[in-house]
């Protein structure tokens, strides 16, 4: 497996705090529900489960500009850093970096994205290769998915995730083990 592994959720609290969110730090308000009154999804209840996050909900995680989506991608988070079960691929941190930089309500300088990006690689991290691309192509050939979709399945996949968290994905789709959920659809189960 292609992961770089967890180190101490402690080193990583002066981003967190100071820059995404309006109040203290995030594992102080962690529920086990998402802002829909769901609970989060969690397939076992042991210390290993993994929940890959696409982009999308860090990016929503991060701009209180995004409204509802704002809430419940930040009690996801929150959820994952409470629980050490987070996954990125270095996909998921070079797009955050650009959407973080450019394509939010309130773009972070480039030292506050640094400073982010440095506490997300306390999580598990798929490290994308050229083998990780070629089998991208072909779940982008299987699922009739963009390729950076595709790409996002693979890194989940190589890192023993149960769940991927996307917005962009099919709620509900399944890959052997693995499953995409969409926290901010309301009728998604969980």
């Amino acid at each position: 497996m292609d992961c770089l592994p967890q180190s101490s959720m402690k080193s990583c609290a002066s981003a967190r705090d100071t820059i995404a969110f309006e109040s203290g730090p995030w594992r102080d308000s962690t529920r086990d529900l998402n802002s829909a009154g769901q609970p989060l999804v969690h397939a076992t209840n042991f210390m290993s489960d993994k929940f890959f996050v696409d982009t999308n909900m860090l990016v929503y995680a991060h701009d209180r500009a995004a409204g509802v989506k704002h809430k419940r991608a930040r009690s996801l988070i929150e959820s994952l850093w409470d629980s050490g079960g987070g996954v990125l691929s270095t996909q998921v941190l070079q797009e955050l970096c650009v959407n973080l930089r450019r394509k939010t309500a309130r773009p972070l300088s480039l030292e506050q994205t640094r400073r982010l990006l440095q506490d997300y690689l306390s999580w598990d991290i798929v490290i994308n290769t050229a083998d990780s691309v070629i089998e991208a192509l072909a779940n982008e050939h299987r699922y009739n998915i963009l390729f950076w979709d595709a790409l996002i399945i693979q890194a989940a996949g190589t890192s023993g995730a149960t769940v991927v968290y996307s917005e962009d994905l099919a709620d509900g789709q399944t890959d052997g083990p693995l499953r995409v959920v969409n926290p901010l659809n309301r009728s998604s189960s969980g």
